[in-house]
Protein backbone atom coordinates (compact mmCIF):
# COMPACT_ATOMS: atom_id res chain seq x y z
CA UNK A 1 0.00 0.00 0.00
CA UNK A 2 1.75 3.06 -1.01
CA UNK A 3 1.28 6.29 1.41
CA UNK A 4 2.75 8.47 -1.68
CA UNK A 5 0.85 11.87 -2.10
CA UNK A 6 -2.04 11.18 -4.65
CA UNK A 7 -3.55 13.67 -6.87
CA UNK A 8 -7.39 13.72 -7.51
CA UNK A 9 -9.47 15.79 -10.16
CA UNK A 10 -13.16 16.07 -9.41
CA UNK A 11 -13.07 16.96 -5.86
CA UNK A 12 -15.20 19.10 -6.19
CA UNK A 13 -17.86 16.82 -7.68
CA UNK A 14 -20.03 14.04 -6.46
CA UNK A 15 -17.69 11.34 -7.12
CA UNK A 16 -14.24 12.81 -7.07
CA UNK A 17 -15.44 13.94 -3.84
CA UNK A 18 -16.05 10.79 -2.46
CA UNK A 19 -12.86 9.75 -3.52
CA UNK A 20 -10.68 12.30 -2.05
CA UNK A 21 -12.96 12.18 1.06
CA UNK A 22 -12.42 8.21 2.02
CA UNK A 23 -8.34 8.68 1.17
CA UNK A 24 -8.34 11.89 3.53
CA UNK A 25 -10.14 9.53 6.41
CA UNK A 26 -7.50 6.93 5.16
CA UNK A 27 -4.50 9.70 6.30
CA UNK A 28 -3.69 9.49 2.89
CA UNK A 29 -1.90 12.87 1.38
CA UNK A 30 -3.71 14.60 -1.72
CA UNK A 31 -2.94 16.98 -4.55
CA UNK A 32 -6.55 18.22 -5.48
CA UNK A 33 -6.79 19.53 -8.80
CA UNK A 34 -9.52 22.23 -9.15
CA UNK A 35 -10.47 24.95 -11.67
CA UNK A 36 -12.09 27.13 -8.24
CA UNK A 37 -9.69 27.02 -5.19
CA UNK A 38 -12.21 28.27 -3.15
CA UNK A 39 -14.81 25.17 -4.05
CA UNK A 40 -11.69 22.40 -2.92
CA UNK A 41 -13.05 20.49 -0.36
CA UNK A 42 -11.07 20.99 3.19
CA UNK A 43 -9.49 17.53 3.87
CA UNK A 44 -7.13 16.18 6.13
CA UNK A 45 -3.82 16.12 4.27
CA UNK A 46 -5.22 17.80 0.79
CA UNK A 47 -4.01 20.77 -0.82
CA UNK A 48 -5.83 21.95 -3.86
CA UNK A 49 -4.01 23.27 -7.09
CA UNK A 50 -5.75 25.20 -9.96
CA UNK A 51 -5.32 23.55 -12.76
CA UNK A 52 -7.74 22.89 -15.77
CA UNK A 53 -7.75 19.69 -17.69
CA UNK A 54 -7.15 22.15 -21.11
CA UNK A 55 -4.27 23.85 -19.53
CA UNK A 56 -1.81 21.59 -20.15
CA UNK A 57 1.45 24.18 -18.14
CA UNK A 58 -0.97 24.45 -14.74
CA UNK A 59 -1.61 20.44 -15.09
CA UNK A 60 2.04 19.97 -15.37
CA UNK A 61 2.71 21.87 -12.57
CA UNK A 62 0.45 21.06 -10.03
CA UNK A 63 1.68 17.21 -11.04
CA UNK A 64 5.02 17.83 -10.26
CA UNK A 65 5.88 14.96 -7.89
CA UNK A 66 2.85 12.97 -8.24
CA UNK A 67 3.04 9.29 -8.69
CA UNK A 68 -0.86 8.38 -9.42
CA UNK A 69 -3.39 10.02 -10.04
CA UNK A 70 -7.42 9.97 -10.48
CA UNK A 71 -8.73 11.42 -13.41
CA UNK A 72 -12.42 12.13 -13.05
CA UNK A 73 -13.55 13.11 -16.44
CA UNK A 74 -14.15 16.62 -17.34
CA UNK A 75 -17.51 18.17 -17.74
CA UNK A 76 -19.65 17.18 -20.70
CA UNK A 77 -18.44 19.53 -23.41
CA UNK A 78 -17.94 19.32 -27.25
CA UNK A 79 -14.32 19.56 -26.54
CA UNK A 80 -13.61 17.02 -23.70
CA UNK A 81 -11.77 14.69 -25.58
CA UNK A 82 -9.17 17.62 -26.24
CA UNK A 83 -8.91 18.31 -22.80
CA UNK A 84 -8.38 14.85 -21.81
CA UNK A 85 -5.63 14.68 -24.08
CA UNK A 86 -4.24 17.96 -22.77
CA UNK A 87 -4.77 16.40 -19.34
CA UNK A 88 -3.45 12.91 -20.04
CA UNK A 89 0.06 14.73 -22.10
CA UNK A 90 1.16 16.93 -19.36
CA UNK A 91 0.55 14.19 -16.62
CA UNK A 92 3.26 12.04 -18.62
CA UNK A 93 5.51 15.36 -18.88
CA UNK A 94 5.51 15.73 -15.00
CA UNK A 95 6.49 12.43 -14.59
CA UNK A 96 3.34 10.62 -13.56
CA UNK A 97 3.39 6.95 -13.45
CA UNK A 98 0.04 5.52 -12.54
CA UNK A 99 -3.28 7.08 -14.24
CA UNK A 100 -6.38 6.11 -13.08
CA UNK A 101 -9.26 6.88 -15.62
CA UNK A 102 -12.91 7.09 -15.13
CA UNK A 103 -14.20 5.63 -17.93
CA UNK A 104 -17.90 5.05 -19.31
CA UNK A 105 -19.25 0.66 -19.56
CA UNK A 106 -18.67 -0.79 -22.64
CA UNK A 107 -16.56 2.24 -23.82
CA UNK A 108 -16.14 1.84 -27.87
CA UNK A 109 -16.02 3.75 -31.06
CA UNK A 110 -19.07 1.58 -32.15
CA UNK A 111 -20.81 2.30 -28.79
CA UNK A 112 -24.68 3.57 -29.06
CA UNK A 113 -24.27 6.12 -26.39
CA UNK A 114 -21.65 8.69 -28.10
CA UNK A 115 -20.18 9.71 -24.74
CA UNK A 116 -19.01 5.85 -24.40
CA UNK A 117 -16.93 6.53 -27.65
CA UNK A 118 -15.30 9.98 -26.32
CA UNK A 119 -14.34 7.85 -23.13
CA UNK A 120 -13.10 4.81 -25.69
CA UNK A 121 -10.47 8.14 -27.70
CA UNK A 122 -9.57 9.02 -23.84
CA UNK A 123 -8.51 5.62 -23.09
CA UNK A 124 -6.46 5.11 -26.58
CA UNK A 125 -4.73 8.06 -25.76
CA UNK A 126 -3.75 7.20 -22.33
CA UNK A 127 -2.70 3.70 -23.45
CA UNK A 128 -0.56 5.21 -26.70
CA UNK A 129 1.36 7.91 -24.29
CA UNK A 130 2.40 4.35 -22.71
CA UNK A 131 1.98 5.15 -18.36
CA UNK A 132 0.87 2.47 -16.59
CA UNK A 133 -3.42 2.60 -16.00
CA UNK A 134 -6.53 1.64 -14.95
CA UNK A 135 -9.64 2.18 -16.36
CA UNK A 136 -12.86 2.15 -14.21
CA UNK A 137 -15.82 1.71 -16.64
CA UNK A 138 -18.72 3.20 -14.51
CA UNK A 139 -22.65 1.94 -15.70
CA UNK A 140 -25.04 4.36 -15.37
CA UNK A 141 -25.07 6.37 -11.73
CA UNK A 142 -27.73 4.56 -9.88
CA UNK A 143 -27.87 7.80 -7.86
CA UNK A 144 -28.53 10.06 -10.89
CA UNK A 145 -32.31 7.72 -11.86
CA UNK A 146 -34.60 9.89 -9.50
CA UNK A 147 -33.44 12.45 -11.07
CA UNK A 148 -35.14 11.84 -14.26
CA UNK A 149 -38.10 11.84 -13.47
CA UNK A 150 -40.37 14.11 -14.96
CA UNK A 151 -42.59 17.34 -13.11
CA UNK A 152 -45.57 14.99 -13.95
CA UNK A 153 -44.02 11.77 -12.57
CA UNK A 154 -43.15 10.24 -15.56
CA UNK A 155 -39.43 9.12 -16.77
CA UNK A 156 -39.93 9.58 -20.44
CA UNK A 157 -36.90 8.14 -22.89
CA UNK A 158 -36.31 5.54 -26.00
CA UNK A 159 -35.07 2.34 -23.38
CA UNK A 160 -37.84 0.02 -24.76
CA UNK A 161 -37.59 -3.08 -22.30
CA UNK A 162 -33.86 -2.64 -22.06
CA UNK A 163 -32.19 -3.35 -18.70
CA UNK A 164 -29.29 -1.26 -17.52
CA UNK A 165 -27.32 -2.36 -14.52
CA UNK A 166 -26.34 0.84 -13.15
CA UNK A 167 -24.11 1.20 -10.70
CA UNK A 168 -24.02 3.12 -7.06
CA UNK A 169 -21.41 6.50 -6.66
CA UNK A 170 -20.51 4.86 -3.11
CA UNK A 171 -19.39 1.71 -4.88
CA UNK A 172 -17.44 3.61 -7.62
CA UNK A 173 -15.76 5.53 -5.26
CA UNK A 174 -14.97 2.47 -2.82
CA UNK A 175 -13.49 0.62 -6.52
CA UNK A 176 -11.31 3.60 -7.06
CA UNK A 177 -9.93 3.77 -3.59
CA UNK A 178 -8.79 0.42 -3.45
CA UNK A 179 -7.28 0.95 -6.94
CA UNK A 180 -5.51 3.40 -5.87
CA UNK A 181 -4.48 2.93 -2.56
CA UNK A 182 -2.41 0.04 -4.53
CA UNK A 183 -2.12 0.87 -8.29
CA UNK A 184 0.62 -1.54 -9.52
CA UNK A 185 -1.86 -4.69 -8.53
CA UNK A 186 -4.06 -3.25 -11.20
CA UNK A 187 -1.91 -2.19 -13.82
CA UNK A 188 -3.50 -2.49 -17.46
CA UNK A 189 -6.48 -3.37 -15.86
CA UNK A 190 -10.20 -2.45 -17.15
CA UNK A 191 -12.72 -2.98 -14.90
CA UNK A 192 -16.32 -3.06 -16.08
CA UNK A 193 -17.93 -1.33 -12.52
CA UNK A 194 -21.99 -2.39 -12.15
CA UNK A 195 -25.22 -2.63 -9.83
CA UNK A 196 -25.75 -6.54 -8.83
CA UNK A 197 -28.37 -6.54 -11.33
CA UNK A 198 -30.17 -5.20 -14.52
CA UNK A 199 -33.60 -3.66 -14.34
CA UNK A 200 -35.57 -2.09 -17.03
CA UNK A 201 -37.07 1.51 -16.68
CA UNK A 202 -40.59 -0.10 -16.34
CA UNK A 203 -38.72 -2.04 -12.89
CA UNK A 204 -37.04 1.44 -12.25
CA UNK A 205 -40.60 3.59 -12.34
CA UNK A 206 -41.80 0.87 -9.93
CA UNK A 207 -39.15 1.51 -7.15
CA UNK A 208 -39.78 5.08 -7.35
CA UNK A 209 -43.42 4.88 -7.29
CA UNK A 210 -43.58 6.84 -11.32
CA UNK A 211 -44.02 5.67 -14.38
CA UNK A 212 -42.21 4.90 -17.23
CA UNK A 213 -43.30 6.52 -21.00
CA UNK A 214 -41.25 4.63 -23.57
CA UNK A 215 -41.16 7.18 -26.47
CA UNK A 216 -39.50 6.80 -29.69
CA UNK A 217 -36.45 8.54 -30.72
CA UNK A 218 -38.46 11.67 -32.41
CA UNK A 219 -40.49 12.11 -29.41
CA UNK A 220 -37.23 11.94 -27.11
CA UNK A 221 -35.70 14.72 -29.06
CA UNK A 222 -39.03 16.76 -29.30
CA UNK A 223 -39.63 16.10 -25.99
CA UNK A 224 -36.12 17.81 -25.04
CA UNK A 225 -36.10 20.56 -27.79
CA UNK A 226 -37.51 23.09 -24.92
CA UNK A 227 -34.35 22.87 -23.04
CA UNK A 228 -32.38 24.58 -26.19
CA UNK A 229 -29.43 22.50 -25.84
CA UNK A 230 -26.95 22.13 -28.78
CA UNK A 231 -26.80 19.05 -30.86
CA UNK A 232 -24.66 16.97 -29.40
CA UNK A 233 -26.05 17.03 -25.70
CA UNK A 234 -29.64 16.24 -27.15
CA UNK A 235 -27.22 13.19 -28.53
CA UNK A 236 -26.11 11.90 -25.65
CA UNK A 237 -29.19 12.39 -23.68
CA UNK A 238 -31.25 10.39 -26.00
CA UNK A 239 -28.50 7.99 -26.95
CA UNK A 240 -28.50 7.46 -23.20
CA UNK A 241 -31.92 5.50 -23.69
CA UNK A 242 -31.14 3.92 -26.94
CA UNK A 243 -28.03 2.22 -25.53
CA UNK A 244 -30.42 0.93 -23.17
CA UNK A 245 -32.87 -0.41 -25.76
CA UNK A 246 -29.69 -2.19 -27.07
CA UNK A 247 -28.70 -4.36 -24.77
CA UNK A 248 -25.40 -2.17 -24.28
CA UNK A 249 -25.90 -1.34 -20.55
CA UNK A 250 -27.09 -4.74 -19.20
CA UNK A 251 -24.17 -6.90 -18.43
CA UNK A 252 -23.23 -7.47 -14.66
CA UNK A 253 -20.24 -7.82 -13.30
CA UNK A 254 -18.79 -8.85 -9.98
CA UNK A 255 -15.99 -6.30 -10.48
CA UNK A 256 -17.31 -3.76 -7.79
CA UNK A 257 -17.09 -6.94 -4.94
CA UNK A 258 -14.02 -7.89 -6.51
CA UNK A 259 -11.91 -4.71 -5.86
CA UNK A 260 -13.63 -3.77 -2.48
CA UNK A 261 -14.58 -6.65 -0.73
CA UNK A 262 -18.14 -6.07 -0.51
CA UNK A 263 -21.55 -6.57 -3.00
CA UNK A 264 -22.67 -3.92 -5.00
CA UNK A 265 -25.47 -1.93 -3.99
CA UNK A 266 -28.58 -3.32 -4.78
CA UNK A 267 -31.08 -0.54 -7.12
CA UNK A 268 -33.96 -1.20 -3.92
CA UNK A 269 -31.64 -0.31 -1.15
CA UNK A 270 -29.97 2.80 -2.44
CA UNK A 271 -33.21 4.00 -4.19
CA UNK A 272 -35.75 3.12 -1.28
CA UNK A 273 -32.76 3.50 1.51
Amino acid sequence: MSEQTIAVTGSTGRLGGRVATRLAALGVPQRLLVRDAARAPQLAGAEARIAAFGDGDAVRQALDGVGTVLMVSASETPDRVAQHRTFVDAAAEAGVRHLVYISFYGASPEATFTLARDHYATEEHIRNVGMEATFLRDNLYADFLPGLVGEDGVIRGPAGDGEVAAVAQDDIADAAVAVLRDPGAHAGRTYELTGPEAVSFDDIADLLGVKYHDETVAEAYASRASYNAPRWQLDAWVSTYTAIAAGELAGVTTHVADLTGHPATGMVKLLRG
